[in-house]
C-alpha cells in the first residue's frame, strides 16, 4: 500500500505533464530514487549531460539532489533528446555565497515528452542562482520546464532568476512551463520569464532574401536560440560540443 501511495502519477503537481503510461509501467524506486551530491565549500562542480536514445527506447528518469557549500559553485548543463519520455530533475540547496547555474535544452519530434524539473532552495544569505531552459519541438512532442525557487526566512541578498522559452516548429507540438517563487525574505531579487512561439518569420524572410536556403536559415535561427542555455559554459570547446549534439537532432531521428 505504501509503495502505491508513493508512486508518482500525473495527478501529482510535480509530475502533471509527465508521460502517464511510462509512470504506470515502472516501479516506484525507479522513479523516486535520488543521486546525492555534495559540493564542498569554495569548490566548483561542473556537470555536462547529453541524454540521447533511439526512437524505440522508453526513456529515463534522472533525479539529482545536491548540497552546495559556502561560496561553492554548481554548474549543470543538459540536453534531452530522443526516447519516449525523459525527465531530468534537480534539487539544490545553497549555503551562504553559493551559486547554482543551470542550462537545459529539450529538443525532438514524434510523440516524445521531455522535461526539466528544478527546485532551488536558497537556505542562507548572499546565494545566487540562474536557470536558462530552451525547448524546440515538432510533430506532437512536448517540452516541459517546472522550476521552483524557495527563499527561506533571513536568506537576505538572494539573487535568483529562471527563464524558459520554446519554439514549436509544427502545430501539433506543445510546451509547458510552471515557474514558482516562494519568498520569505524581504531583501532579495527574484525573477522569472517565459515565452512560447514559432520561429521568427521576419528573420527567416530576411535571411532568404540574402540567398540563404530555408533549411540553413532555420538551423541558424535555432542555433542562436538554444545557445542561450549554454552561454555560461566556461570551456568554449565543451559549449560547442553541447550545442552541436543538440543541433544534430534537427537532421532526423536520433540514432
Amino acid at each position: 500500500m505504501n509503495d502505491l501511495a508513493n508512486h508518482p502519477t500525473t495527478r501529482d503537481e510535480d509530475w502533471r505533464y509527465s508521460d502517464a503510461e511510462y509512470l504506470d509501467r515502472h516501479a516506484t524506486d525507479e522513479l523516486t530514487h535520488w543521486t546525492e551530491w555534495t559540493v564542498p565549500a569554495g569548490e566548483t562542480k561542473s556537470e555536462y549531460a547529453t541524454l540521447l536514445s533511439g526512437d524505440e527506447a522508453e526513456g529515463s528518469v534522472t533525479r539529482i539532489r545536491a548540497h552546495v557549500g559556502r561560496d561553492a559553485r554548481l554548474e549543470m548543463f543538459a540536453t534531452l533528446a530522443g526516447g519516449k519520455y525523459q525527465r531530468y530533475e534537480v534539487e539544490v540547496t545553497l549555503e551562504e555565497g553559493a551559486h547554482f547555474e543551470f542550462g537545459g535544452v529539450t529538443i525532438g519530434g514524434g510523440e516524445t515528452v521531455q522535461e526539466f524539473v528544478t527546485r532551488t532552495i536558497h537556505a542562507y544569505p548572499n546565494a545566487t542562482s540562474n536557470q536558462t531552459v530552451r525547448a524546440v519541438h515538432w510533430g506532437t512532442a512536448t517540452g516541459n520546464f517546472l522550476g521552483r525557487i524557495e527563499v527561506v526566512r533571513d536568506a537576505q541578498k538572494t539573487d535568483a532568476a529562471q527563464n524558459f522559452r520554446a519554439i514549436l516548429l509544427e502545430k501539433g507540438a506543445t510546451a509547458n512551463t510552471k515557474p514558482e517563487l516562494e519568498i520569505f525574505a524581504d531583501d532579495v531579487q527574484c525573477a522569472h520569464g517565459a515565452a512560447i512561439g514559432q520561429l521568427d518569420e521576419m528573420a527567416a524572410y530576411y535571411m532568404a532574401s540574402r540567398g540563404i536556403a530555408p533549411d540553413v536559415a532555420r538551423n541558424l535561427l535555432i542555433r542562436a536560440f538554444i545557445a542561450d542555455a549554454f552561454a555560461e559554459i566556461g570551456d568554449e570547446a565543451v559549449g560547442e560540443q553541447m550545442l552541436g549534439r543538440a543541433l544534430d537532432q534537427l537532421a532526423g531521428p536520433v540514432s
